[in-house]
């Protein structure tokens, strides 16, 4: 089979590099090991917010008990998990369906199974039961792999009480208790869907906050909001050892602590899917993690792109499909300049969301320039947020130089302010021009407009 060009993995940067190379002209074959969609469809985005939003009238419900504007029993509320992972199969296959259609009417020629570079030029795919072989003969290839579940040997997920993301997303009855290793977004949002479901959650985090990559603002708040909702939460701990015994997860810390749980979660971070691949035997270059080594056009050999999670540059779907349509857009000849993802925007979900867009604090003191200074609003003053019964956190925004260079949130339902802010900061928006904009009310917006105009905190 000869093709202009092979993309290797379905996900979000493989299948949108597929179709726009269609939309041009190219001869495109996309192979896909499992399902189509990767990761962010199948084990981790669209699962995890379909289980969010299911569970979601439990928080809420909560969030006006308290204030005493309803009447609300948490045991008359029952979410079902069974009922959840029925529809989510369900939501799986239709979209499963609709994207092989798609691909199909715009041309592309899907192969299933696993890809693997023989030579320059080659690509062999070999099926499931490593049967059948086809080779294919292209002119470019973009390796769009992924990454997955990473661990380490002494905590590494078992199957039975010691679980994945992706494991723990396919549990069909919700555990009474779940010990959470690891702070960072999965952790987080898995905890919010599990703790809505009836377990008693126990989070560990090496480091000295959540969310550690993030403004340290983000995670420490954060902490205050999980810790009132009853979560315990081991911040700056590590663990030693993590097993299954006797059906149930055991855990023993670095001090020699030990603790019980009906299942644990490993979500310490992700790795790359490259090994295997003969990624070096067409020129490519590994990282010590595995990721892809690419140059400022994320080439990663002659004739070979590597983009999304496998080159470790940002593990985020939409990084993913915006790297894969600069490529596609280069090969075509439409796109001359090096590639300029800048910070790539973030959210995390939940009751309590956390966003981002653009620079940290830390950065923007980083990146140089005379002057650093930040403003910030408080949700409790939002009228909307007000009406939610959920006035609390706040939006930070970051200036350099009188540039609008960076906006945080935490707070719930502040994921919506996060397109707006990357607009914002992207158009390098200074205090001057925020006259031109109209913010609606009463929005949750106003809040991120608030802060914009804020008195703001000489930083350097």
């Amino acid at each position: 089979m000869d093709c202009s060009l092979v993309v290797l993995g379905a996900g979000p940067g493989g299948y949108d590099a597929a179709l726009e190379a269609a939309a041009l002209g190219m001869d495109t074959v996309l192979v896909e090991r499992e399902h189509l969609g990767g990761t962010c469809l199948n084990w981790g985005c669209i699962p995890t917010k379909l289980f969010l939003g299911a569970s979601a009238p439990v928080s809420s419900l909560a969030s006006h008990a308290k204030l005493k504007l309803i009447e609300y029993e948490p045991e008359a509320v029952r979410v079902s998990l069974p009922a959840m992972q029925n529809r989510k199969r369900k939501m799986l296959a239709g979209t499963h369906k609709a994207m092989a259609l798609r691909l199909r009417k715009a041309g592309v020629t899907l192969l299933t199974g696993t890809g693997r570079f023989t030579a320059p030029g080659t690509v062999e795919v070999t099926d499931a039961e490593g049967n059948n072989t086809t080779t294919v003969h292209y002119n470019d290839a973009v390796v769009a792999t992924g990454a997955g579940s990473a661990s380490f040997p002494s905590i590494a997920p078992d199957g039975e009480a010691v679980l994945d993301p992706q494991q723990l997303l396919e549990l069909e009855s919700p555990p009474n208790s779940l010990v959470i290793v690891g702070g960072g977004a999965i952790g987080i949002e898995m905890g919010e869907v599990f703790a809505r479901l009836g377990a008693s959650i126990t989070l560990i985090e090496a480091m000295d906050r959540l969310l550690p990559y993030e403004d340290p603002e983000i995670g420490e708040g954060l902490a205050k909001l999980l810790k009132r909702d009853k979560w315990t939460l081991r911040i700056g701990e590590r663990v030693e050892s993590l097993k299954t015994v006797d059906g149930r997860a055991v855990l023993t810390m670095e001090s020699g602590e030990t603790m019980e749980a009906d299942k644990a979660l490993v979500a310490v971070g992700r790795k790359p899917n490259s090994a295997g691949m003969g990624l070096e035997d067409v020129g490519c270059e590994l990282d010590p993690r595995g990721f892809v080594k690419t140059d400022e056009n994320l080439s990663a050999a002659e004739h070979v792109y590597a983009v999304g999670d496998v080159n470790g540059l940002s593990l985020l779907a939409h990084a993913a499909t915006h790297q894969a349509h600069y490529v596609v857009r280069r090969l075509a000849g439409r796109e001359q300049q090096p590639y300029r993802g800048g910070a790539i925007p973030a959210c995390v979900y939940g009751s309590h969301e956390m966003m981002r867009a653009g620079l940290t604090e830390a950065l923007a003191l980083d990146a140089g320039g005379e002057k650093v200074e930040v403003s910030r609003f408080q949700l409790a003053a939002n009228p909307y947020a007000q009406a939610q019964s959920a006035g609390y956190g706040f939006v930070k925004a970051i200036w350099l130089d009188d540039i609008l260079v960076g906006v945080s949130a935490l707070g719930h339902g502040v994921s919506h302010l996060v397109t707006l802010a990357e607009v914002l900061v992207r158009e390098k928006i200074s205090a001057e021009r925020l006259g031109g904009y109209v913010f609606a009310h009463p929005t949750l917006d106003e809040a991120l407009a608030e802060a914009l105009r804020a008195p703001r905190e000489h930083i350097r």
